[in-house]
């Protein structure tokens, strides 16, 4: 049942994001892991689209915040306000407050209100006057940004990068799939009459039984193995985090499941490492992200793999 929804879920979101069908995978993967994913692009390639592809597909709320240079915390995650009438100070809610919520190019804000996003991200709760609100079920925050070649941008610290469960490039399209898209209807029109394939209450009955998914020893040594070697590897100059090493975990069961099993297999994590862990590791001499999935092969190369 869960894995008819889930393919119909990849059909409809690959009927407007034409030609990716591995990253539309990993997104939902992502949300199935409970995790939270960023998309480092050009602008143009579809960043913003599939996010807003995957909110109305799984019939979750939506929000967009479009981070920019003069943006503050309270933008986010909301306000208290003086009500004259009451007498009192009344909490307005933050675009935070959503399903699925898109930090569109999160490196054009500053390091303070990029901040704003962490206790949101890793507690699903945020604080305001000594109070707390929790967010809604299901959460998953998908963050876009340029990368920092380009001018105006603030890279994210490492505390902010390291909550992201994966990292994702989506390329430019094929060339059939451009031209299809130069004439045919817009994406914005076409997603506007989309129907949701999935509930969120079925979205979070799934990550429920992701949690389930059954691990075998010797792959959680395996798993070990790899996140040891990104921290002695001597081109790294900082390796995988413990966080690193539970988010590929989770991916991995996530990713299981989305394929219909209840057990993870060696590919699972092997195929996911670099995603998961890539963006997470910082290099000795680092000239481009392609560095560090080339560090990421060479890594799996020397690992045996569990049989």
């Amino acid at each position: 049942m869960a894995e008819n929804s889930l393919r119909l879920l990849q059909e409809r979101i690959d009927s407007v994001i034409k030609g990716k069908q591995s990253a539309v995978k990993m997104a939902v993967v992502t949300l199935l892991g409970r995790g939270h994913l960023i998309i480092e692009d050009v602008p143009g390639v579809g960043k913003t689209t599939l996010a807003f592809t995957l909110a109305k597909a799984t019939n979750c709320s939506f929000q967009r915040i479009q981070f920019t240079s003069d943006l503050l915390p309270t933008d986010i995650i909301g306000v208290s306000i003086y009500n004259p009438d009451t007498k009192n100070f009344e909490f307005k809610e933050g675009p935070i407050f959503a399903n699925i919520v898109l930090a569109d190019e999160i490196n054009r804000t500053n390091p303070k209100t990029q901040s704003a996003l962490l206790e949101a991200m890793n507690e699903r709760r945020v604080s305001v006057d000594r109070k707390t609100y929790t967010l809604p079920e299901p959460f998953m925050v998908i963050a876009t940004q340029n990368p920092t070649e380009y001018h105006g941008t603030f890279p994210l610290p490492e505390s902010q990068i390291d909550r992201f469960m994966m990292h994702l490039k989506l390329g430019y399209p094929e060339t059939g799939y451009e031209k299809q898209a130069l004439l045919g209807q817009s994406s914005l029109e076409f997603l506007e009459n989309m129907q949701p394939v999935i509930t969120g209450d079925e979205i979070l009955r799934m990550q429920k039984e992701v949690d389930y998914v059954k691990v075998d020893d010797s792959l959680l040594d395996y798993l070990m193995a790899v996140i040891t070697a990104t921290r002695n590897n001597e081109k790294i100059r900082l390796g995988a985090s413990t966080r690193g090493a539970q988010f590929l975990l989770k991916a991995a069961k996530a990713n299981a499941y989305y394929e219909g099993r209840d057990y993870i297999v060696p590919d699972d994590i092997k195929n996911l490492a670099s995603t998961v862990l890539g963006h997470r590791l910082i290099l000795k001499a680092r000239t481009s992200a392609s560095d560090t999935e080339e560090i990421m092969k060479e890594i799996l190369k020397r690992i045996p793999v569990p049989v």
